[in-house]
């Protein structure tokens, strides 16, 4: 059975590392992806700290993988901002290929920000937050999948 949004938070940071480890970086998406924070893996607080940061900070992410970027979608209204590049690379994680969503170069308010995305499941990708080099969190996106 294919990892889910949900399972995700019932890991614990090194099950979600392995989780990552063990993937491939899967194609760049494209389009909206629906976010999911994973705060607090395996904790009783995750899926409610999950569904706060939703609703109020952070609900996802946009791509244009045409242009090679994505918005972040912010605020209550989901509103685009925070631009990235996106391209492929090598992980900080653990050497291997990952999509690295770079906000270095595009965002006065994020420069400090990388994350990195693997595909876990159809149409699911686990990322990892990095402040400057430091793993700082853990994030799922969900993407449409044909025929699903």
């Amino acid at each position: 059975m294919p990892v889910t949004a949900p399972d995700l938070l019932e890991m614990s940071h090194a099950e979600l590392d392995d989780l990552f480890r063990g993937a491939e970086p899967g194609p760049i998406p494209d389009g909206e992806g629906d976010g999911t924070v994973v705060f607090a893996p395996d904790k009783p607080i995750a899926e409610t700290a999950a569904k706060l940061a939703h609703l109020i900070a952070w609900k996802g992410k946009v791509f244009n993988s045409a242009a090679g970027e994505l918005r972040n979608e912010v605020g209550p209204l989901g509103n685009l901002a925070i631009r990235a590049k996106v391209y492929r690379d090598e992980s900080w994680f653990d050497g291997k290929e990952a999509i690295i969503l770079d906000y270095s170069k595009t965002s006065l308010v994020a420069h400090w920000i990388r994350d990195e995305i693997r595909e876990v499941a159809p149409g699911l990708y686990l990322g990892i937050v990095y402040w400057d080099h430091d793993k700082i969190l853990n994030f799922s996106l969900k993407f449409p999948v044909a025929g699903t």
